[in-house]
């Protein structure tokens, strides 16, 4: 069987982060495909442009150029070199900022400092790009230490300090969308954050391959992001070992490496960057006030065992009516014109009632792994643009098998969820 990997995995991950720090919505894949490209592009114009606009917070600061890791380093000695050839390590030089802009890192450069970070063993099939790469500065090899191979793979990028994906980034997925066996945050001398998950590559287990994560944000923006698997391709590989090669202590090793934050620095800032919508700032509705409302609007005779953690634009809770736990997802979206005629127009089963609001009713299956999941949605377009979509499963989430024989909440009770003037209220001014 041919083993393949992709070398875009940054992105791929950093979207599964945000969606799965707040709620992934994948299961209602039908009702969601038109606006969440729409959506979609919109969240990957700010996002670019959040990182751009970052670039000038990275404070990577020394003497002619060279590094001083903010978090202090992790206590193994590593040192990196600087720009002008200048080995230094933390607190070898005073915080002087650089004048010139660092010289470009290669991807043999990350390549070389990965070999010298990791156990004994052999490396092929690597794969590298350097700071100078408009796809950003990552490597990829196949790691042997005579256990078994394992892919491995680093990729270095900017966000934002404080932001919604900065922040999400070293925050624990939600066990709702995303299984795992251990996730530990941890803060790190100067104001980074370090985020260390052992999970799996696919969320319904249908093979063991495990995926272990290693994510570091500094106070600057500063994002080093390690993965590994236990397997020599992250799909399409049998499982080579049991776990993957590094464990937690090696993992940290290798992500708070100084040198990785040269290589940051060094990234150039992009001359095409898309401008961000007017309104990027307020077209969303935050979770918790959702979580709140959909609470206040369920019907009696249901207690909430459950809920999502605070996100933008997404909120769920489980509930309970004594016959089985019930998954129950609501996504508010502001400004969803764009997608009326998509799913709301002809041959869509849409009803518009007297009040304008267009709503759409589907019952299916609520995942396709065979699980055995139901799925009831209402799906509710008003006048001005905004649509709430509200759902029910079987199940006490999207990846695990059911706990009753239907949701909890009727599709009348899903319609009157989702057609409450309270979702008015909730909408965000316009700029």
């Amino acid at each position: 069987m041919p083993v393949e990997h992709r070398d875009d995995q940054f992105e791929d991950r950093l979207g599964a982060a945000l969606r799965t720090a707040g709620g992934t919505f994948d299961a209602d894949r039908t009702a969601l495909v038109a606006g969440g490209e729409t959506r979609g592009r919109r969240l990957r114009t700010r996002r670019r442009t959040a990182v751009v606009s970052g670039a000038a917070a990275i404070a990577l600061v020394g003497v002619g150029g060279a590094l001083v890791a903010p978090w202090g380093g992790d206590g193994t000695g590593q040192r990196a070199v600087g720009a002008g050839g200048t080995t230094v390590g933390p607190g070898d030089a005073s915080p002087t900022v650089t004048a010139t802009a660092p010289s470009p890192v290669s991807g043999a450069q990350l390549l070389n400092t990965l070999k010298q970070l990791l156990p004994s063993g052999k490396l092929s099939e690597q794969k590298t790009r350097g700071t100078a790469s408009k796809k950003g500065p990552y490597v990829y090899a196949v790691f042997d230490d005579g256990k078994g191979a394992a892919a491995l793979s680093l990729s270095l990028h900017r966000l934002v300090p404080g932001s919604k994906e900065a922040r999400q980034a070293t925050e624990c997925p939600d066990k709702a969308f995303v299984p795992y066996d251990d996730c530990v945050t941890s803060p790190l001398p100067g104001g980074a954050l370090l985020k260390i998950v052992e999970g799996y590559e696919y969320p319904d287990h249908r093979v063991d391959t495990k995926l272990w994560t290693a994510d570091l944000v500094t106070a600057e923006g500063a994002y080093v992001s390690v993965m590994e698997w236990n397997a020599a391709a992250e799909k399409g590989a049998p499982v080579s070992r049991p776990e993957p090669p590094l464990n937690s202590a090696q993992l940290k090793t290798v992500v708070a490496d100084p040198a990785w934050l040269r290589a940051v620095n060094a990234i150039p800032v992009s001359d095409d960057v898309e401008t961000p919508p007017t309104a990027s700032a307020s077209e969303e509705v935050e979770s918790d006030s959702i979580v709140t409302a959909l609470t206040g609007l369920l019907p009696k005779g249901l207690s909430v065992v459950g809920k999502s953690k605070p996100d933008t634009g997404f909120g769920y809770v489980v509930v309970d009516d004594g016959k089985g736990k019930s998954f129950v997802q609501i996504n508010v979206q502001p400004n969803s014109q764009d997608i009326g005629k998509e799913l709301f127009g002809e041959g869509s089963g849409a009803v518009t009632r007297p009040d304008g609001i267009k709503v759409v009713v589907r019952q299916g299956a609520g995942d396709d792994k065979g699980k055995g999941l139901v799925m009831w949605t209402a799906d509710a377009l008003w006048p001005d643009g905004l649509r709430v979509v509200v759902s029910a499963f079987n199940s006490a989430s999207q990846i695990t098998g059911p706990t009753r024989k239907n949701p909890a909440l009727t599709l009348d009770q899903l319609k009157a969820i989702a057609t409450d003037s309270k979702w008015q209220q909730l909408q965000p001014a316009p700029n």
